[in-house]
Parts: structure tokens; C-alpha cells; sequence
């Protein structure tokens, strides 16, 4: 991992008073010391706030609270810190309200591994555990199982191509659920199930 386009992008973020934090596959990659190919990263900043020092970024996506952009031929996409409302296509929130805090916005992500922030001085923060699941190499689903994958049934794929690319185990609760719900699958768009199929080759 290139740590100087995290450097350089939360100095940006900062200037203008602003935090960025290291989030989900790159953060857990990066603790384990593997290559990260894309940056995921959250700020306290809203896309309208972005645009006024990150213009040239894409802002395709910004009434969810992402934009993209490229920084020294990486893909980078930062998203706002959200709170998330009641789902209602097995995929994505009715609503989304915007914080400032990285505890509020830890709930709504899939596996403690991927919750873990990091910020500008590479501080670790973990609020669901990630950390001990993360060394004992344990996949585990945030808050209630049932809940997490009725709101996004893809969260079963996933967490079986997070345990087979990391050789992690599925913690029992979570995998348990997983069976209850995969008929949810269904549900399901077949082009992002192809997608996360094809992530595991």
C-alpha cells in the first residue's frame, strides 16, 4: 500500500477541517500486511463540502454520500460518515442521514473486520471487536445476524469470499444465519451476485 496518498488526502482533508479515516477492506488489509489495490475511505465531510477542494473528483454517486476519483493512478473512493435508515430492497437504505462520528457510523457496516478505522496517524479505532477478530481470523457479522442479512443478503457471499481469500474462519452465529437466510439470495440482482462469484477467482 502506497501510505503517502493516505497521507497526502487526510493533510487535504485536515487543511481544510476535516478528517479522513481508513476504512473496510483497505484498513483490514493493511493490517494484515496484504497488497491493497483500492482505497476506502471516510471522512466527516459531505459531498458538497468535498467539492470545494476536491472538484475534479466524480460525484456520480454523491446523493449517497461517495465520490471517486483517481490519485497517483489509484482508485480512491471516500464516503461520508452515515447513519442508515429501515432497507427495503435487500440491498440499500431508504435514507441516509449524515455524522460526524465514526461510532455512529460503525453500525451499519457488515463484519467487525471491516470496521475498523484508521486514522491520520494510523491509530487504530474498533468499536465491534474487529481487532481480536482480525488476529484470531474469525468472520463475524455486526450486531444482530438476522438483521444484517436480511438488509443485504449479498453479505453471505461475502463473507464466504472473505474467509476463503484470507483463510479465516465464519463464526458460528453469523454462519448459522447465513444458512437461515440464503434463500434471500433470490432477491438478489444476479449481475451482483455474478460480480461477487467472480471476486473469488
Amino acid at each position: 500500500m502506497d501510505k503517502h496518498i493516505f497521507i497526502e488526502l487526510s493533510d487535504l482533508f485536515a487543511k481544510h477541517g476535516f478528517t479522513l479515516y481508513m476504512i473496510g477492506g483497505t484498513s483490514r488489509d493493511y493490517l494484515l500486511a496484504k497488497e491493497v489495490f483500492d482505497y476506502d475511505f471516510v471522512t466527516d465531510a459531505t459531498p458538497e463540502e468535498m467539492h470545494q477542494f476536491l472538484d475534479r473528483a466524480d460525484y456520480t454517486f454523491a446523493k449517497f454520500g461517495t465520490i471517486r476519483m483517481n490519485y497517483k493512478k489509484q482508485k480512491v473512493d471516500i464516503v461520508t460518515l452515515r447513519i442508515e435508515g429501515e432497507y427495503v430492497d435487500y440491498r440499500h437504505p431508504k435514507n441516509i442521514k449524515y455524522v460526524r462520528d465514526i461510532a455512529l457510523d460503525y453500525v451499519r457496516r457488515d463484519f467487525t473486520i471491516n470496521a475498523l478505522y484508521i486514522d491520520r496517524d494510523f491509530v487504530v479505532h474498533d468499536f465491534a471487536g474487529g481487532l481480536d477478530d482480525l488476529n484470531n481470523g474469525i468472520i463475524r457479522l455486526i450486531g444482530n445476524p438476522d438483521k444484517r442479512l436480511i438488509e443485504d443478503p449479498l453479505r453471505i457471499l461475502r463473507a464466504e469470499r472473505f474467509a476463503i481469500k484470507l483463510g479465516f474462519t465464519i463464526e458460528k452465529t453469523t454462519k448459522d444465519a447465513m444458512e437461515r437466510h440464503r434463500h434471500l439470495l433470490t432477491k438478489v440482482n444476479p449481475d451482483k451476485i455474478r460480480e461477487e462469484e467472480n471476486k473469488r477467482k
